[in-house]
């Protein structure tokens, strides 16, 4: 007899979100979140490193925050459990990666897989990494994107939720590309984030539904 599928998860609106950057994302689902019919709330927002403008907009907007630097502990394994006890205090429904660089280990994914979601700037599978927007560039695409994917253990590998395309331009460097994907990024980002949040995300192998 095939296995069931596995039932969906719908959260109730508690979002942690995880950042290392500039936090343009995290913007965007603060912006999204005082809206009440967007069903979602950022409830904290937790860094790999101090000193960055992301920590900065959450503090303005009155959002909890923490640190959690690799360098602080004695290997990987030490940083991951740790990072997954501090999400694990504001007791999230949906974990949103916003920028967030880091990849994490088994105890991490143990606690929250299957409804931690990312963005990627292309259209996954093609370019994954560190450098999707600078390896599209140099393949010469015509057309690149974003991607926003449910997280599992590899790189940019998980169940695709949604893409959008975004034409490159003739003379587009990987700055001038990002820009118009990260605008991109961040409407989709915000759109299957309140969807998960009202609907429910289901994940079934390679297949990821919302609804």
């Amino acid at each position: 007899m095939p296995p069931r599928p596995a039932p969906a998860t719908r959260a109730s609106g508690r979002l942690v979100v995880m950042v290392s950057g500039t936090g343009s994302n995290l913007a965007a689902l603060l912006a999204a979140h005082e809206d009440p019919a967007y069903g979602a709330r950022v409830v904290a927002v937790v860094a790999d490193r101090g000193g960055i403008r992301a920590l900065e907009i959450a503090r303005a907007a009155g959002i909890p925050t923490a640190v959690v630097s690799v360098k602080d502990f004695e290997d990987r394994a030490a940083w991951d459990a740790a990072v997954t006890e501090t999400v694990a205090v504001f007791s999230p429904d949906l974990v949103v990666l916003a920028g967030f660089m880091k990849l994490f280990g088994a105890t991490f994914l143990g606690r929250f897989g299957g409804r931690i979601v990312n963005t990627h700037p292309a259209l996954l599978p093609s370019f994954p990494g560190a450098h999707g927007v600078r390896d599209a560039l140099a393949y010469g695409v015509k057309i690149t994107g974003c991607t926003v994917m449910v997280v599992d253990e590899g790189v940019d590998t998980g169940p695709i939720l949604a893409q959008a395309a975004v034409p490159v331009e003739p003379h587009d460097d990987e700055a001038t590309l990002h820009e118009r994907i990260k605008a991109v990024e961040q409407v989709l980002l915000v759109e299957w984030v309140g969807r998960i949040t009202r609907e429910g995300l289901r994940v079934e192998g390679r297949h990821a539904f919302v609804g």
